[in-house]
């Protein structure tokens, strides 16, 4: 398993990991004709966008085939008024390669890049009955706040979560 930084090259393996794995961890949980009509050439043209922006920093996860099983990346949301901090905006694995330590590399490579960037808050957004969010409590993330946003028609609980220390966070990954 290599973990490196994305290039526009990836765009497309990024958006398969994003659309299959938006399906196995939301199943039951956002409206399944939502996540059925989800659309590999749409996140295909996200993603290019994502990695072209000069702000977000973006990692994928490849197998020893050199595929793409998984990414993670950051970058300050609109919405973040906060000073000196960033958003975790996304990190997802195929499900056949999760809680086999993938994440964790992920997030520790992240959150290097954080501290070299001298960011002292981060904030990650999560459903409420999505079961990652234990990862990310694990790894010290705190309850900033909760509110409601609609997908697909439903109205789901986001819980946004804040890390305050990233040298905690980095110690915590090293263990």
């Amino acid at each position: 398993m290599k973990i490196r930084e994305a290039t526009i090259h990836d765009a497309k393996g990024i958006a398969k990991v994003h659309v299959d794995s938006w399906r196995t961890t939301y199943k039951g949980i956002i409206p399944d004709d939502f996540l059925n009509n989800l659309s590999y050439e749409q996140r295909t043209e996200l993603w290019i966008h994502n990695i072209e922006r000069k702000d977000n920093f973006l990692l994928v996860a490849e197998n020893t085939k050199g595929e793409i099983i998984g990414f993670a990346d950051f970058w300050k949301r609109d919405t973040n008024t906060i000073p000196n901090s960033s958003d975790l905006t996304s990190i997802y694995l195929l499900e056949e390669y999760q809680g086999k330590g993938i994440g964790r590399k992920l997030l520790e490579r992240l959150f290097l890049k954080i501290k070299q960037l001298g960011y002292q808050s981060i904030f990650v957004e999560v459903l409420a009955e999505n079961k990652t969010r234990y990862f990310y409590e694990y790894y010290g993330a705190k309850l900033y706040k909760t509110v409601q946003v609609k997908i697909g028609g439903k109205i789901l609980d986001e819980i946004v979560y804040i890390w305050d220390d990233v040298d905690k966070v980095l110690e915590k990954l090293k263990n």
